[in-house]
């Protein structure tokens, strides 16, 4: 039983081992230049059955694809002819349908990439690539969300990265398309090599799109990762909906995804129990706050590295609190004085740090 292709999501090339349903071209040239792309594998496999629940459906192609012509109108799944809500999640090679909600279960499903899928040439597909395969009636154990690049990151914004002295941060620094100008509160030194800078209170080093090559197109890779992990967290089905209406704290979560249509408030603590290998996706459609002094506690062997945070709104860990896991926000992040993070603050827009001290988590 599979739960998807997650793995292609970061950097591999093929998961699966079935190259799927009907014929999708031999790969040859199309006489204008460029290469007719070819469907590698699909995961599931072509007539797997028993597949869990909260499974994902996703293929590894054979060149580089235009990411933008990857979409759910083109990546599609069906049962019994009726279509599956989901978002698509693509990288150069890959692309995963991730349903809304969970599949049904014993439940044939047919999955289809149209010909308006093309490569980074504008090559079409030759024919529709479709395969079938069966859900039975387990839950699989949740797959992380794939960071790419930005994992390289502890602090990683697209408008500016402020900050209010002294702060200690343990990992990398980056601004993309923002230049270095917006990174302040830092007296950063250029290093010979004029790629990066460093600064006292960061232990790592600090990148922006004006120090020299490769720094400009790393970032640019980076934040594009960032973009897509977002999508991704924010597209998985739910495991729990709407818990506490919006307010939680004195509760131990289990792993899992949990989604809230509202803002999050974490009143008092919060404890995540679980294995090194078992992920939480919190999915949080307007802001999270984190009230003062308190704190995320890991039990059981969690690790931060598995915990994803996404948050369409501010991301506010007031004074004192203590976070673990990945922040993904749409919009901007802040840690007050005192606060704390084992993690990435991963922001669409700014980031602000106030004498708080941010590590980055082990791989």
């Amino acid at each position: 039983m599979r739960i998807g292709l997650m793995c292609a999501l970061v950097f591999a090339t093929a998961c699966g081992d079935n190259l799927g349903g009907s014929p999708d071209g031999g790969g040859g040239d199309d006489g204008a230049g460029g290469t007719t792309p070819r469907v590698l594998s699909s995961t599931p496999g072509s007539g797997e059955t028993g597949v869990a629940i909260n499974s994902s459906a996703g293929v590894t192609f054979s060149e580089p694809m235009d990411r933008a012509t990857l979409t759910s109108g083109v990546f599609t799944v069906t049962a019994g002819g009726v279509a599956v809500t989901g978002t698509v999640i693509a990288t150069a090679t890959t692309a995963v349908f991730w349903p809304a909600a969970r599949l049904p279960i014993n439940t044939e499903l047919t999955a289809t990439i149209g010909v308006a899928a093309k490569s980074a040439n504008h090559v079409a597909l030759a024919a529709p690539h479709t395969w079938k395969f069966t859900t039975g009636t387990v839950v699989a154990p949740g797959l992380a969300v794939g960071l790419g690049t930005s994992g390289d990151f502890v602090l990683l914004a697209k408008s500016g990265i402020v900050n209010v002295p002294t702060s200690l941060i343990r990992g990398n620094l980056g601004v993309s398309p923002i230049t270095s100008t917006a990174i302040t509160g830092f007296p950063l030194t250029p290093d010979p090599s004029l790629q990066f800078s460093t600064t006292p209170e960061v232990t790592g080093r600090v990148y922006a799109p004006d120090f020299a090559s490769p720094s400009p197109a790393m970032l640019t890779t980076a934040i594009s990762d960032m973009e897509l992990a977002f999508t991704d967290a924010a597209g998985r089905a739910p495991d729990v909906t709407e818990l506490g209406a919006g307010t939680i704290g004195t509760v131990t979560l289990v792993p899992g995804v949990y989604k809230w249509s509202t803002a999050l408030n974490i009143t008092t603590n919060v404890t995540l129990n679980g294995s090194a290998t078992d992920v939480w996706i919190f999915e949080i459609a307007q802001g999270l706050t984190i009230s003062s002094g308190i704190r995320i506690v890991l039990a059981g062997g969690a690790l931060p590295k598995n915990i994803f945070w996404q948050a369409s709104g501010q991301v506010i860990v007031n004074t004192g609190a203590h976070l673990e896991g990945n922040v993904l926000t749409l919009t901007q992040a802040t840690l007050d004085t005192g606060a704390s993070l084992n993690g990435r603050l991963l922001a669409q827009t700014q980031v602000t740090v106030r004498g708080a001290t941010i590590t980055q988590p082990a791989p």
